[in-house]
């Protein structure tokens, strides 16, 4: 009997796998060398203004990360990780020497009125210090256009915001000083001097974004 209900577990427990692996590969990801989907949407900032990709767009393009205020690829686990969060001002920093603005979005709707609701996103950008937008992706319909699929899950955009590289922003989301493939740092500088990004895409480590059924 003991034998049975642990198979007819299993059982359950793999069908259910195969299901949510069945829907997260629905998410189609947007392509290198395809322009920015929903360009012109507006969305909120957490400083209550309305902005839009093409209106934040650089001189020389855009970066935009998928973010959030609680995954642990984000802001770090006590005594084990860093978490990617604490790079985004000196990203940011970089991105603008080079003419490139940056940005950072919550598609989070699953937990909207709770750790990523406005209020939230706003007490957290504060805490850390955000010197980018911190912008609303109501109903997660941005990370859909793009099949963003973690937090972070990095985008890069030329000045025609044209996608340039994809995925994650180093090789190692556990300590800063042990990187040793600066992925979107060097994408960003071959691209602002005309060159593809070596590589241009790499995968996306982090959280998945907590999206709701439509």
């Amino acid at each position: 009997m003991k034998k049975n209900l642990f198979i007819a577990g299993a059982l359950l427990l793999a069908v259910i796998g195969s299901a949510f692996m069945a829907s997260t590969n629905e998410i189609t990801s947007l392509e290198i060398g395809a322009k920015a989907p929903m360009a012109d949407a507006k969305m909120k900032n957490i400083d209550n203004t309305d902005h839009s990709l093409a209106s934040l767009n650089g001189e020389n393009g855009l970066l935009l990360v998928f973010s959030c205020n609680t995954c642990p690829f984000v802001i770090g686990r006590d005594g084990k990780s860093e978490g990617w969060e604490g790079r985004y001002n000196d990203l940011h920093q970089q991105a603008a020497a080079l003419g490139v603005n940056m940005v950072l979005v919550n598609s989070n709707e699953a937990k909207r009125t709770g750790d990523d609701s406005m209020e939230a996103m706003a007490k957290h950008a504060s805490a850390m210090n955000y010197k980018m937008p911190y912008l609303l992706d109501e109903n997660h319909q941005l990370a859909d256009a793009f099949g963003a699929r973690t937090t972070p899950h990095v985008y890069l955009f030329n000045k025609d915001l044209t996608l340039a590289y994809k995925g994650a922003i180093d090789d190692n989301v556990d300590s800063a000083k042990e990187v040793k493939e600066h992925y979107l740092s060097n994408a960003m500088m071959n691209m602002v001097k005309g060159k593809k990004a070596k590589p241009e895409e790499t995968k996306p480590l982090g959280c998945s974004i907590k999206r709701v059924e439509k």
